[in-house]
């Protein structure tokens, strides 16, 4: 059962993200992307520090695991995402504008990734992208074992950072491509990926499952650095007293919708 969660929720997160950011992107609604950002922002940071991290101290007091280890697991993980970015394999290129029309707001908000893909192409993309949908396979998995409660907020939160960077990598596979249908297909399938990595995380954690609270710490890890590093430094940039306002709205909005998920579940 704990199995076909994994992949429920990995199929959900990884290619239920690419379809939502086509209706994004293809319908025009480029707009509702900023707001997404702060949504998403909000979620990860709530199931990191709400769901994610208490979980692991939990079961860390079950294991006889000390809270420095955890913690040191915790910087080290940090670490790692941030390597990885640099390296490009864990990099969003999230770079969204305000100041255009939707279409030429799509275009704008993401010359990071039209000078990248005019330099790699749309494989370096796709890439990309299946790398990350592994590892974040990988951690809704770790998160299902330790509670399914906890695995759905987990693939919810992964779900809404995709979104905005799916929207992104949709534009560029359009352009290298020139073929809409394929590049949606295309990161579809990289979406799909999560799904394998799932399955590879339940096996990985269900034959070391003396080491859980490491790999929720590691999952932890990882949605606090996408926030932080990645998300909340585009949206700080000044803003009109209501833009402003509409953003810490929705970033609060991430955050109660993670809570009300975690009272839903319990009852």
């Amino acid at each position: 059962m704990t199995l076909i969660s994994i992949l429920v929720g990995t199929l959900v997160a990884g290619m239920g993200s690419v379809w939502l950011a086509a209706l994004l992107a293809y319908a025009l609604l480029s707009r509702f992307t900023q707001h997404l950002l702060s949504l998403a922002a909000g979620a990860l940071l709530a199931t990191a520090f709400t769901r994610l991290l208490p979980e692991a101290f939990e079961q860390a007091m079950q294991s006889g695991v000390s809270a420095q280890a955890l913690f040191a697991a915790l910087l080290v993980g940090l670490v790692f995402f941030f390597l990885l970015d640099k390296a490009e394999l864990w990099h969003h290129g999230h770079e969204h504008g305000q100041d255009h029309d939707h279409s030429e707001h799509v275009h704008h908000t993401h010359d990071h990734h039209h000078s990248h893909s005019h330099q790699s192409g749309g494989w370096a993309v796709l890439l990309g992208d299946s790398v990350h949908a592994f590892g974040d396979g990988i951690l809704i998995a770790a998160a299902f074992v330790a509670d399914p409660r906890l695995g759905i907020a987990a693939a919810l939160a992964v779900m809404a950072h995709e979104v905005p960077h799916h929207v992104g990598d949709l534009v560029v596979l359009r352009q290298t491509l020139n073929d809409p249908r394929a590049a949606l297909f295309k990161l579809t399938l990289a979406g799909g990926v999560t799904a394998i990595g799932g399955v590879m995380g339940y096996l990985l954690v269900g034959a070391l499952h003396e080491y859980l609270p490491f790999f929720l710490v590691v999952a932890a890890s990882s949605f606090i650095y996408v926030a932080l590093a990645d998300l909340i430094p585009q949206l700080q940039k000044r803003l009109s007293p209501k833009e402003t306002a509409a953003q810490v709205t929705w970033l609060f909005a991430g955050i109660a919708l993670v809570a009300a998920l975690g009272e839903w579940a319990q009852h």
